[in-house]
């Protein structure tokens, strides 16, 4: 009779025991299916499920549970991945606005600096390096005409005075002619009027 007692008794304490430990095993993997990762959350289910033969035994809660949560993680991770698609967008939109104004600055900076660097000439647009040949060109091309020019004047000057001097002369061998020419006429009329005188002369006697 005592040893039935005993064995009553602990067969009592091996199913409280057994229950505790159910009820414990419970609490735990709610617990992980409530604040556990999804990893967990299956590492947990499985570890906490019983076993038949070669097959795990899963409560139906426990499996209801991690799909609940599964699907959740996967709608938060489908949501989470739009909002960075979004963003995504948004920045290449940016990124795309950003070098459409780099390359806009770039060209109003090549402008700017050719513009800087240009000047007109004649309504043309040249650099002031192409502008500064020309006016060198141009600052030749006038200084070698107003040296041929120079040229050709002294050039001129020296044959005007050659013939001023050429006339000059000219002029005084005419007037030494004229002269001499004058000299023998008024020699010839001296002459001429002696002669005369002597025929009135002779004629008289």
């Amino acid at each position: 009779m005592h040893f039935k007692n005993h064995l009553f008794f602990t067969l009592l304490l091996s199913i409280v025991f057994i229950s505790f430990s159910y009820a414990q095993e419970d609490i735990t993997a709610e617990d992980a299916l409530n604040s556990e990762n999804i990893e967990n959350q299956f590492d947990v289910v499985i570890k906490k499920s019983g076993r038949y033969q070669e097959y795990k035994v899963v409560k139906q809660v426990w499996l209801n549970k991690l799909k609940s949560n599964t699907i959740d993680t996967i709608n938060n991770l489908e949501s989470t991945l739009k909002e960075r698609a979004s963003q995504i967008t948004e920045q290449k939109a940016t990124i795309d606005q950003l070098q459409q104004s780099l390359t806009k600055t770039n060209e109003d900076l090549t402008a700017v600096t050719n513009e800087k660097d240009s000047m007109t000439f004649f309504g043309v647009s040249v650099s002031k390096a192409s502008y500064r040949t020309i006016m060198w060109v141009i600052i030749g091309v006038l200084i070698l005409l107003l040296a041929f020019f120079i040229f050709k004047f002294k050039n001129s000057n020296a044959v005007t005075v050659q013939s001023k001097k050429a006339l000059a002369d000219l002029e005084h061998e005419f007037e030494d002619h004229r002269r001499r020419a004058l000299e023998r006429e008024q020699k010839v009329m001296r002459k001429l009027q002696d002669e005369i005188n002597k025929q009135k002369k002779s004629g008289s006697k």
